[in-house]
This record gives structure tokens, sequence and C-alpha cells, in this order.
């Protein structure tokens, strides 16, 4: 009797499956289908809400379980799952961050959940991530925040960003852990401790079946780290960070916005596109 290994491929999403349009290419699209076709489990795990990644998942016409919020949401999309998971955090710490968010010098707090959406203003530079404009529903308040939280996000002026995240973790470290964003935002992202994208990555393998050694994780940016040193070949875009090329096992020839992640399951997969 023959047994077939099972194969996980976990895609992060930003600078790795979509390339700098945040679009995926039809060439990336029609890979990773294949690849589910022929059997591999192919999952998003990403940092994005799944309010703005499940039509990404769609696209790819997945069926598997997808993380978000860096492993502190684990979801099937569009319908209820017993093996569903969300790690939260106490709301009270948004309510602190709101009574001192003029000292703080925080101008934007959002807060999200699976279904839930608020902040105490709209964003006009949102790149992508945020509303420019606020429905009645949307705006954050302690009356309106109704439940905990699974990530908070705040925009604070640049000056005072080392500040809020000594606050943080001096007030609340033993809860929480503060993640700022690489690239030109100052855009702080706070979430329960201890929880990483490779707790997500675990959960799915775990749920399969799949062994670390059958696990295939790419990726671009530091939140993806703790995925790739769990994957047994961790593989970084040709346009990741330098700590995430010094960390993976391999990294790709192309980049994000040449279809890094195709070419390189079609390379070393044998994905057959187009059957």
């Amino acid at each position: 009797m023959i047994t077939i290994t099972k194969k996980l491929i976990a895609l992060d999403l930003d600078g790795t499956t979509l390339n700098d349009d945040s679009q995926i290419s039809p060439q990336t699209a029609e890979t990773i289908r294949a690849a589910a076709r022929q059997g591999y489990i192919v999952s998003i795990v990403t940092g994005r809400p799944n309010r703005l990644s499940e039509n990404f998942y769609d696209d790819l016409k997945l069926e598997t379980p997808m993380i978000n919020f860096n492993g502190n949401l684990g979801i099937l999309p569009h319908q209820e799952w017993n093996r569903e998971y969300q790690y939260t955090i106490d709301k009270e710490i948004v309510t602190e961050l709101l009574e001192k968010s003029k000292p703080l010098g925080l101008s934007l707090i959002a807060v999200e959940g699976r279904d839930m959406f608020l902040a105490n203003r709209g964003l006009n530079t949102g790149f992508g991530f945020f509303p420019s404009s606020l429905k009645t529903n949307q705006v954050l308040s302690r009356k309106s925040l109704k439940t905990n939280p699974i990530s908070i996000t705040v925009q604070v002026e640049p000056e005072l960003k080392q500040g809020l995240i000594n606050f943080v973790e001096q007030q609340f470290g033993d809860q929480v852990e503060v993640s700022p964003w690489g690239g030109p935002h100052p855009i702080v992202e706070i979430a329960t401790k201890g929880v990483h994208k490779s707790t997500g990555l675990k959960f799915l393998a775990d749920y399969y079946g799949v062994l670390q050694k059958d696990i295939i994780a790419f990726g671009d940016e530091g939140n993806d780290l703790t995925m790739m040193e769990y994957a047994g070949t961790g593989v970084a875009m040709k346009n990741a960070i330098d700590k995430i090329k010094n960390s993976a096992d391999e990294v790709t020839d192309f980049t994000n916005d040449d279809d890094g992640v195709a070419r390189y399951l079609q390379d070393h997969l044998d994905i057959a596109v187009g059957q």
C-alpha cells in the first residue's frame, strides 16, 4: 500500500502572495489552485484581518482554514466551524488607551474581532487597511466596545512611538505584546502575548496531521519569522527583509511582483498548471 505524504503550504499575503498592487496575479492564482487540486494543503496565514483577506481566499478557491491577525484567529471563512479559535485582549486596555490618547500621541485607535471593526476616527491615508470614514456603528467608545477584541491597532506620532511601546509594555506586558508595523507608517499593533503566526501554523499542522518537515511556509517580513522557523522549509521572498532571508532555508529567485511563489512551487513541487 502506497502512503501519500501530506504537505502543507502556508502563504503570507502582503509582499508574498500579493504583488505590489495588493493583487494576486493570474499566474500565481492558477498555480496555487493547481497545487490544491493536486492534493497539497494550501492555507493563508496572514497578519491581515479576515475582512481584508476573505476575497483572496475566495479567488484562490480554497476550502482550508485561514489564519488571521498573525495567528490570533483561525476560521473556516463564510461558515461556522467547531474548531474555530481566537485569542482576545481585555477591552479595558482599549479604554485605557482611549483615555490617554492625547498624551500618548495616538491619532488612531482601531479594534477588531472576527465580526467587529471599531475606530475612533476614519483615516484618509488608510493605505488600504482602514476606512476613510466610519459608519455610525463603527465609532469606538467604551459603550460601543461590547466584547474583547482580537487586535488593537494604533497610529502614533513618530516621535512618541517608543514612549507608547514602553507604556503598553510596562502597564500590560504580562497580557499583550507590541509589534510596530514594517514600512514608513507609524503604526503599532497590540495583540495577545505569545501568539504568533507559528501558533496558527501549528494549529493547521495538527488539524491535518502534517509533520513539521512537510510544511513549506512563504514570507517576507518580521511577522513571518516564527512561521518560517516552525516549518520544515521556510522560504523567503527575494524581496524579503534581510532578517527573514538570513533565517530562511531557501530564497525565491523572483520577487512577489514577479510571481515568486508561483515560480518556486512550479520548480520545486512539480505543480502542473493548466490541467
